[in-house]
């Protein structure tokens, strides 16, 4: 097997599992009691904290774990406009956001707010002047992701937010990091940003675990209402080993997040050479995470296509999997609706090879020959 969809999900790595099993067979105690083994329970949630904090250089009070990013997400916005856009209505995104974000502020929008989706310009680019333009006095919220999860598009996140923070310190600012998190050197104070979202599943965690790492003295209003766990941000009883679970995989990966890069770099490179050759059309820019490749193979529905690459042993994807099939609004906000029906998205981890990547490319190949003549003759 070739996996190569680690942007919607991965395998879980060995520390995390066994982080699991021992907090469900060894620490299984309610986080809430005050007895040993809920107190040893507790124990493991702090030290995730800790990990959690660590790895992206913020406080660990400011950690609350949720069920991965779309809850991350949906809580950031609502629960920052709830605090913060009582007499601000203008909320700034953009419009290549993921679904988990983007349905929110639909939602939002409804309730009455102003929204403002910054879209890529002719050149295919979000710069940070555009996102900065859209923000005035009467705005309560921005919100723009890291790194886009279908081109690997990287936004500028540091440059808006720090201008925006300077010229309007009142305004929050959030940013989906999911794709960027554990894979790119991201630092939680050069994002200036008062939330940001994060999630177990794309590295290496189980699914079912995020977390959304809050700015010291930024309120959050609960979505979730119940007991006071975390703060009351987000009641109800801890996945212990959920939580534990994802520390672990931080852990584990904390210290190589450059080392990872720059491998996951030579391999986007090579690919993207051998793709290329293929016969593929590279959609992703050149300064996108390396983990991402966009890629358009002209003539075969990228539905098909997976399906032929899966009967080889080899998985990718035909876009967001939180999309479902459905046409990708994202590729057509960057101007590849053209070729958005044709697109594959090929997600890499530290652990592909090159040799996976030809095997790829020789499938590719294959696809071109066999489905493009059927194709005709139909």
């Amino acid at each position: 097997m070739i996996y190569l969809d680690n942007a919607a999900t991965t395998r879980v790595c060995a520390e995390a599992a066994d982080a699991a099993l021992y907090a469900m067979r060894e620490v299984f105690g309610n986080p809430s009691s005050l007895h040993g083994l809920g107190i040893e329970a507790e124990k493991l949630i702090r030290y995730s904290k800790d990990t959690v904090s660590k790895a992206l250089g913020a406080e660990p009070e400011g950690v609350v774990f949720t069920s991965g990013a779309t809850e991350s997400n949906n809580l950031a916005l609502f629960g920052l406009t709830e605090n913060y856009g009582r007499r601000k209505k203008r909320i700034v995104t953009t419009g290549v956001e993921h679904p988990s974000v983007a349905e929110a502020v639909k939602r939002l929008e409804s309730r009455g707010y102003e929204i403002v989706r910054v879209m890529p310009d002719e050149n295919g680019e979000i710069t940070a002047d555009a996102i900065f333009s859209a923000v005035d006095g009467n705005t309560c919220l921005v919100s723009a992701m890291y790194v886009n999860n279908e081109t690997g598009y990287a936004l500028p996140v540091e440059r808006a937010f720090s201008r925006i923070k300077k010229a309007y310190p009142d305004c929050m600012t959030h940013c989906d990091l999911v794709q960027g998190f554990m894979k790119l050197p991201v630092r939680f104070k050069d994002l200036c940003a008062d939330a940001v979202s994060v999630s177990g599943h794309k590295i290496f965690a189980p699914k079912g675990i995020g977390a959304l790492v809050i700015k010291k003295g930024v309120r959050i209003a609960p979505t979730l209402f119940g007991g006071g766990q975390q703060n009351g941000i987000r009641p109800g009883t801890e996945s212990v080993p959920l939580i534990y679970s994802f520390a672990k995989s931080v852990e584990a990966l904390s210290p190589t997040v450059a080392e990872r890069l720059e491998k996951v770099g030579l391999i986007r490179g090579f690919a993207v050479g051998v793709l290329a050759e293929a016969g593929a059309v590279i959609n992703s820019k050149p300064n996108a995470s390396p983990y991402i490749i966009s890629a358009a193979v002209p003539k075969i529905k990228s539905e098909t296509l997976l399906h032929f690459l899966e009967s080889r042993g080899i998985y990718v994807s035909s876009g967001s999997a939180c999309s479902r099939g459905k046409k990708s609004a994202v590729l057509e906000a960057f101007g590849l609706g053209g070729v958005a029906d044709s697109t594959i998205r090929i997600s890499m981890t530290h652990e592909t090879t090159e040799d996976d990547i030809l095997k790829l490319s020789e499938a590719i190949k294959e696809a071109e020959k066999s489905l493009v003549k059927i194709n005709r003759g139909r």
